[in-house]
């Protein structure tokens, strides 16, 4: 591992904050980092108000959009809501479906299969929706890049209106509206919405339309929360807002699909974290092994023996997704010793019986034993379809770029991307691949790296501290949970190996005196030699605390150890 310490604010700059917001010097240091420098600015962030939310009316289209649904309302349409197969789109469709049906009941969803259809809009959802006399069609999370169906749709007299987060290309889909905050020529002043946030917005325009206030919308936060978590947006500006009162909401009287998860986990109050790794996963599963329908249902069901019931068949994909991508993942890790890559710039492998499903999450396995740009094949069709994951500081999208000639078509972002290619063409992509990235990559980016954000002694280590960490939360890209490094420790003696095969290790720290102070460190169980003996080491951690036979305790989460 890699430690880099973030630059250290001006000292008078900390100075002057701590003394305005009445705290101490670290907790001033912290907010500097991330970009609060002023009473107003910390009080918007510890105290985030839904007052604070923005216009939705300053997002370009979104005028035209309400005027269109509110026509289609009045002329009896049928409206379509249509959205991806993961846990920000059905999220969305989740969302307006069941907004727009409180009060109109000619409103059906869909989801495009993913193997049938693919991601984002379909030629055959089009047709569904021309069998079936839709003649608008919402389309959330997908669509900005979608000229030719939308053009398709159009000549079918059905009309799009488009909700979406993703950056568009060059030229937009003559959909009847746009909603895109990342569109060049919109001036909506937060671009970093999820695509359930675009959607939310436009509820949030349609509710102000009938009298209704953001209080009314509450009930809906839970769905966006979610979204905001599993698409690892930002919790910035909006997205915090709605991420701090979704939470509230999950935590006290979330939605009946949601009960219906959280009443088989062991947890009593959910972070942004445990949305992220334990709900999350468990919608994404529908649509990675069965469908994404499975999700949208159960997100929309208010009976809740019935969501229950929806709840356990989607906990039986979940279970199958994880048992199929551990083995994905081994098989994968083997084709790499097998073929001697150990030591290449890349991993790049396929096999045309792994499940199209999972090979992201495989991609993502693979970059934790081999740190480096890496590419999972799977037979899909006539053709080979790949999900690639990158490491920090490499941009995987410009390195497929490169290699385009090998391509099919490809899309996606600077550290995930998917592509297509014909399957001759594999063997020459997996070259280029390799020779792109070993000519372009900063080889310290091969090593993982924890980023700090201070020095920190133990003696200032405090529940009082602990207090306003909790308050630093939602935590997330923007907002990152604090990261501390203390140096000069030693354990109190009783340091040990615990889990299976003493995977993780446990301590209790001390410096110059003071503690001891617990610690945990996940997988670290092989840093064990280090802190024997009253070595002396360094750490690298954030702050927790520990639940045992009812007593609450402050430990470190360790990260690190030097």
């Amino acid at each position: 591992m890699r430690w880099t310490i973030k630059p250290k604010p001006e000292q008078n700059e900390i100075d002057r904050l701590a003394a305005e917001l009445k705290v101490d010097q670290l907790v001033a240091h912290l907010l500097l980092q991330r970009g609060i420098t002023t009473y107003d600015e910390a009080k918007k962030f510890f105290r985030p108000q839904l007052s604070d939310l923005h216009d939705p009316f300053l997002m370009k289209d979104m005028d035209v959009a309400v005027a269109r649904i509110e026509r289609a309302i009045s002329n009896s349409e049928n409206i379509l809501i249509f959205g991806d197969y993961d846990v920000d789109g059905t999220t969305s469709v989740a969302l307006v479906s069941s907004y727009l049906l409180r009060s109109y009941p000619n409103v059906a969803t869909y989801i495009p299969d993913r193997y049938e259809e693919g991601y984002g809009v379909s030629y055959q959802g089009i047709d569904f929706a021309e069998d079936n006399g839709f003649s608008l069609i919402i389309a959330l999370d997908c669509g900005v890049k979608a000229i030719d169906k939308i053009a398709y749709a159009k000549e079918k007299g059905i009309e799009f209106i488009i909700c979406d987060h993703h950056r568009p290309g060059d030229n937009l889909p003559e959909a009847i509206a746009v909603l895109d905050p990342k569109r060049a020529d919109c001036a909506y002043p937060y671009d970093e919405l999820c695509g359930c946030g675009v959607g939310f917005k436009l509820i949030q325009a349609l509710a102000s339309q009938k009298g209704e206030t953001i209080d009314d919308l509450i009930p809906y936060l839970d769905l966006v929360a979610t979204a905001i978590g599993a698409d690892i947006v930002p919790i910035t500006g909006e997205n915090r807002v709605l991420a701090y009162h979704g939470l509230q909401l999950i935590n006290s009287n979330p939605r009946i699909g949601f009960k219906a998860i959280i009443s088989q986990l062991n947890k009593t109050v959910l972070t942004i974290t445990d949305v992220v790794f334990i709900i999350a996963p468990r919608i994404n599963a529908a649509g990675r092994m069965k469908h994404g329908q499975h999700a949208v249902n159960l997100l929309t069901e208010t009976n809740l023996e019935v969501a229950q019931k929806f709840a356990a068949e989607i906990e039986k994909f979940n279970v199958d997704r994880r048992s199929l991508d551990k083995e994905i993942t081994q098989e994968a890790l083997k084709q790499i010793q097998e073929n001697n890559e150990e030591k290449r710039f890349t991993s790049v492998v396929y096999k045309d019986s792994w499940h199209k499903g999972v090979i992201g999450i495989v991609a993502s396995r693979l970059t934790e034993t081999y740190y480096r740009p890496t590419l999972v094949f799977t037979k899909s069709g006539d053709k080979l379809a790949a999900s690639a994951r990158s490491v920090k500081g490499f941009d995987v999208y410009n390195a497929l770029q490169a290699c385009s000639d090998c391509i099919e078509q490809f899309g996606g972002h600077k550290y995930a991307a998917g592509l297509t290619l014909l399957e001759e063409q594999y063997e020459a992509f997996k070259t280029q691949f390799e020779k792109v990235v070993s000519e372009t990559i900063d080889p310290n980016l091969l090593t993982p790296e924890i980023t700090i954000d201070t020095r920190i002694e133990i003696k200032d280590i405090t529940p009082k501290l602990m207090r306003i960490m909790r308050q630093f939360a939602p935590f997330g890209p923007g907002n990152m949970t604090p990261v501390f490094m203390a140096e000069s420790l030693q354990d109190s003696g009783y340091a040990k190996g615990v889990g299976q095969e003493g995977a993780h290790l446990k301590l209790a720290v001390t410096q110059d005196g003071y503690g001891p102070l617990g610690g945990i460190g996940f997988n670290l169980g092989d840093k064990l030699p280090l802190v024997i003996n009253r070595n002396t080491f360094d750490a690298v951690f954030s702050l927790d605390e520990n639940e045992w036979q009812g007593k609450v305790s402050l430990q470190l989460k360790l990260k690190d150890l030097k």
